[in-house]
């Protein structure tokens, strides 16, 4: 996919991304640390999970043929280099959220088990925060190599 109505889709679908890994990697911590939000809401954030794994590679995609579209410069490299890791955060959030869903559903058959549950929170909260660390990082990168010789401290005359 390269243009929707005429706009690279690199610029719509990276919006999907900067707003579903963020959250999702919000509810995958706190289904891991409650467990009345993770009896409700287990599911969504496994759907949603998938959904941020599926539309990675795609605006990555997007955004590689947008690349291809624009003037070169290291501000467009780093963002593409950066851009290229958040697969493997993608993965890891969904990995996250299939081991909550596994407590939840050990804790449905009454098998508890809090080591169990604090390594799930413990891996949950590392993952949750390097995706959201990876997602400004990429976001910066873009907003520099999109903004960095418009957008100017000098006002307006």
């Amino acid at each position: 996919m390269s243009t929707v109505s005429g706009l690279p889709a690199h610029i719509l679908l990276v919006h999907f991304i900067v707003v579903l890994a963020p959250l999702t990697a919000v509810l995958v911590v706190l289904c891991s640390v409650w467990p009345a939000a993770r009896s409700r809401l287990v599911w969504l954030t496994v759907v949603l999970a998938a959904v941020t794994v599926v539309l990675t590679p795609l605006t990555t995609d997007a955004g590689e043929w947008l690349e291809k579209h624009v003037a070169r410069s290291a501000a467009v490299h780093a963002h593409t280099e950066l851009g290229d890791s958040m697969i493997y955060f993608s993965v890891a959030l969904l990995l996250a959220a299939l081991a909550v869903t596994a407590v939840q559903l050990r804790e449905r058959k009454s098998e508890r088990s809090r080591s169990l549950t604090l390594i799930v929170a413990v891996f949950a909260v590392v993952v949750a925060v390097g995706t959201v660390v990876q997602v400004y990082r990429i976001g910066e990168s873009g907003s520099r190599a999109s903004w960095g010789d418009v957008v100017t401290s000098n006002s307006a005359p």
